[in-house]
């Protein structure tokens, strides 16, 4: 199972890394496009921890050869991504109030879908391999 998570979490490593080095770089036009970079390099983080627990969660239910097994783990994965995302903007709701970055929040969730996407594209190739999918 580690060379197989390895090899699912490698897109999603180097999406992280090309997306955090950009927001790093590219400070100066993001706060000129109304982006605080800040905002966008902490969501990055948590939507990439939180999307390698789910493709960790996935992985390890995939092993099961039970179907209902499987299914649980594609939903248990979703809901820790849905909640620890959704925890986290609520806290910094709570904590930026008026100085809230709306640009910055919707950025966060087209990261989210790229994230979901790759997530999702791996799953497939990873079925695919497998014999009995």
């Amino acid at each position: 199972m580690n060379k197989e998570f390895l090899r699912a979490i490698r897109p999603l490593l180097i999406v992280f890394i090309a997306l955090t080095a950009f927001f790093i770089t590219g400070k100066n036009w993001l706060l000129s496009q109304g982006l605080n970079n800040e905002v966008l390099i902490i969501g990055n983080l948590i939507i990439f921890f939180s999307t390698i627990a789910a493709v960790w969660v996935l992985l390890k239910g995939g092993h099961s050869g039970n179907a209902q097994s499987f299914v649980r783990a594609m939903y248990g994965s979703f809901m820790i991504r849905f909640f620890v995302i959704l925890a986290a903007a609520f806290f910094y709701m709570i904590l930026a109030k008026k100085n809230l970055n709306k640009p910055g929040l919707v950025a966060c969730l087209f990261i989210y879908a790229l994230y979901s996407f790759i997530e999702i594209s791996q799953l497939l190739k990873m079925l695919k391999r497998k014999k009995n999918a």
